[in-house]
């Protein structure tokens, strides 16, 4: 009898643990929903002893397994994105993309690193000065006359002072630093969503990033105008494609936000291609099968092309939601997959806009990730 109640009791125990595991911190529900139907995947879990904004995630109703944080939403109608359109993206401050030895006559020195500056560091201020551009920072540098300058620095979102001393370059007869920055980029990039009421639009579905330290660039300012797709370089295994294009000169909006899930802005006015609003669906409506995308590959409207949605990851996650794969044949023929400038094609299954592709896999371009439309919008939000 003991034996039974240990085993009883042991895979309970395994039963609540593994429970624990896979039930997210937190759940989705429309504002009309009960808690519950965040839950509703999860079999004989019931939501209990709800207040605020966290209800109790328990078994049977009777045995807690964790908190559970719940976020609740209107049912929003969105129009699906996938023009394609051009980022012209100038930095809120300097990333520092690397570090140098400058050559003196006293030898080979980097003042940069004496300073304790890193690469991935966001250059804010010298000596209480804003800095707008490399430029402008390189000029600052000249003609410091080798004084020891206070640098306002971020560093993972934390702000520091550091101490930073040019010396004169032998090579130039210059003072130098011994940092390389970057203060602008630009790229194409495909619309997810528009909101025809305001003009505010999101895409992409993931951040602009530095491509040589991997930081999620400071927004300033930028432009997006439109492009004309030009070309496209097929995707490979371990060789990602790309979409190529021309930019326009005429702005066709501005950026307000550039976060790991997403850009987002105001169009100056909406794009003639924009679609019908359409449900959003949460991440608890979503299921593994055929859905579809939005995306523009030529000069024109957006296209559709069918997908699948392979697996579903239903934990906190920023961007990589949900595992696709592309199987319309038109699409396959014309990139392989998914290529570099998909990102933020909306996905679309049921009729409702439930998020928006983000990555391509490497070793398969064929397949990739994509978000949970409700991750934008909280950021939105």
């Amino acid at each position: 009898m003991k034996k039974i109640i240990f085993a009883s009791l042991t895979a309970l125990l395994l039963i609540i643990t593994s429970l624990n595991a896979v039930i997210p911190n937190t759940v989705s529900v429309f504002s009309d929903q009960p808690v519950q139907a965040g839950l509703d995947s999860y079999p004989f879990v019931i939501a209990a002893d709800t207040t605020n904004d966290t209800t109790t995630a328990k078994l049977f109703g009777v045995i807690p397994i964790k908190k559970v944080k719940f976020e609740t939403y209107r049912r929003t109608k969105l129009s699906p994105g996938g023009d394609a359109f051009g980022i012209k993206f100038f930095t809120d401050g300097l990333i520092v993309i690397g570090i140098s030895d400058v050559k003196t006559t006293e030898g080979s020195v980097s003042p940069a690193k004496q300073a304790g500056i890193s690469a991935g560091d966001i250059i804010k201020e010298y000596n209480g000065q804003k800095v707008e551009n490399s430029d402008a920072f390189v000029k600052l540098i000249e003609d410091s006359k080798g004084e020891s300058a206070d640098l306002l620095i971020n560093r993972a979102g934390t702000d520091i002072t550091l101490k930073l001393k040019p010396v004169l370059s032998q090579e130039t007869n210059t003072y130098k630093a011994g940092l390389w920055v970057r203060d602008s980029t630009a790229g194409i990039g495909t619309v997810t969503f528009v909101d025809g009421d305001t003009n505010i639009f999101a895409g992409l579905g993931h951040g602009i990033c530095d491509t040589d330290t991997g930081v999620l660039m400071p927004l300033g300012r930028a432009a997006i105008v439109d492009v004309t797709i030009t070309g496209i370089t097929k995707g490979q295994i371990n060789d990602p494609g790309e979409l190529k294009g021309s930019f326009s000169s005429v702005r066709e909006g501005f950026l307000t936000a550039n976060t790991h899930v997403g850009v987002f802005g105001l169009y100056d006015k909406l794009p003639k291609s924009t679609h019908e609003p359409i449900e959003i669906g949460l991440r608890s409506e979503v299921e593994p099968g055929e859905a579809y995308i939005y995306s523009t590959l030529g000069d024109g409207e957006p296209q559709k092309y069918k997908i699948e949605i392979v697996k579903i990851n239903k934990l906190d996650s920023d961007t990589k939601n949900m595992l696709i794969k592309v199987t319309d044949e038109r699409l396959l023929a014309e990139t392989g997959g998914i290529v570099q400038g998909m990102s933020g094609s909306p996905i679309i299954q049921n009729g409702k806009l439930i998020g928006a592709v983000t990555h391509v896999l490497i070793n398969d371009p064929t397949k990739g990730y994509g978000i949970f439309i409700e991750n934008m919008l909280e950021k939105l939000n």
